[in-house]
């Protein structure tokens, strides 16, 4: 049976690799609807490419060129707000939920509470909006599925058991390209040198946060609200060769984890086939040439922003906004060379100390957080950000 995909976000890393994995098996999925925030030249070829029905493009300035290079087509293009919603409530059986930032909470809320089944690429949905997510998810019946490698490893080690078998999840982490630099090293600390990951292929951004770390302290977060854990029982250890992607302890000492390469075509195929699998071309492992698998705890007095983030996930209410918002405005300010990679802790740990927000009870309250927060880093920097 053919199964209807939507991709909110196809032109990025999570968008091209799902297309990858469907255009090998084209019998199998139908692209309904795909979506990007400024790309349309990438997003008209995607569309032609997949005979997708709607194509929306986030920024309305772009409608008319995308317009133009979609005639003859039998693909509608629209554009903004409302269109990424109506592409993530239209007629599908899995959403792929991969826009970056918080551009991506408007949709992907909408797609929850239409009882989609829907694939988590987007951190943001759960580390700002989490308790909403899961709330909106519990009364639409809708599914989440995580497609970040480490969450997906922890839903696939919890098959068939319940919350009360679990003793603790333990995600790991690579430990970035500063896993073993001095802190000294660290601080002075390049663009280059930190996008630089020594086992994974991602976007500076999420490059960056690898380095700091926050990366793990955000999947912290995500890992409370997708499977119902307290602070006190989610782990993080420092795994530098990236095969074990998590693992979980249950309750009577057995431990399991799931292995694989590193290459994202593995979570997200999962996410496709659900509750079935699907052949991927990711490479085989071969433990005996990997040889041995190692393992230390993460270091927090060179990589802070881990406990800054264990901090605002302990604090809950408003505190992962801030630290989500202030974080992706002190990277971005770090990767244009603006800022000291020292830096992007401590201006992260001074936005949530100066933060005074409510709890937010909507998705617009989340927004509002999120907007005064990056307006306020800025001001800490003394700068213009966009």
């Amino acid at each position: 049976m053919t199964r209807r995909i939507a991709i909110l976000g196809a032109t990025g890393s999570i968008g091209k690799s799902t297309l990858d994995l469907i255009e090998r098996d084209p019998q199998r999925f139908e692209v309904t609807a795909v979506t990007a925030a400024t790309n349309v030249e990438a997003l008209a070829d995607i569309a032609r490419r997949t005979r997708a029905k709607l194509a929306v493009i986030a920024d309305e300035a772009r409608f008319k060129d995308l317009q133009s290079r979609l005639a003859g087509t039998d693909c509608r293009a629209a554009a903004g707000a409302a269109a990424l919603v109506e592409a993530a409530t239209g007629e599908s059986d899995l959403v792929i939920a991969a826009i970056v930032g918080c551009a991506g909470l408007g949709p992907v809320m909408a797609a929850v509470q239409a009882g989609r089944t829907v694939a988590l690429a987007n951190k943001e949905a759960l580390v700002t909006a989490g308790a909403l997510m899961t709330n909106a998810a519990a009364a639409s019946g809708s599914t989440l599925l995580p497609v970040d490698s480490e969450h997906n490893a922890i839903f696939q080690c919890l098959a068939g058991s319940s919350k009360d078998d679990i003793s603790r999840i333990i995600l790991t982490a690579s430990g970035g390209p500063f896993r073993t630099a001095s802190a000294e090293t660290i601080a002075s600390a390049t663009p280059a040198q930190a996008i630089a990951h020594p086992n994974w292929s991602m976007g500076a951004k999420i490059s960056v946060d690898s380095a700091t770390l926050m990366n793990k302290g955000l999947e912290l977060i995500e890992a409370h609200y997708l499977f119902g854990l307290q602070s006190g029982r989610l782990d993080v250890v420092i795994h530098p060769q990236s095969v074990i992607h998590s693992m979980v302890e249950f309750i009577d000492g057995s431990v399991l984890a799931q292995l694989g390469s590193p290459d994202m075509r593995i979570p997200i195929a999962f996410a496709l086939a659900w509750p079935e699998r699907m052949a991927t071309p990711a490479q085989r492992l071969d433990l005996a040439s990997i040889a041995r698998l190692d393992f230390e705890a993460p270091d927090l007095q060179r990589f802070p922003a881990l406990g800054l983030a264990r901090n605002a996930l302990e604090a809950g209410g408003a505190a992962p906004i801030v630290l989500n918002a202030a974080n992706e405005v002190a990277v971005a300010s770090f990767l244009a060379g603006e800022i000291r990679f020292a830096d992007i802790a401590r201006l992260v740990g001074e936005a949530i100390d100066d933060a005074r927000f409510d709890a937010p009870r909507s998705i617009g309250d989340v927004l509002e957080i999120d907007r005064v927060t990056r307006a306020r880093t800025c001001a800490m920097m003394k700068a213009s950000c966009p």
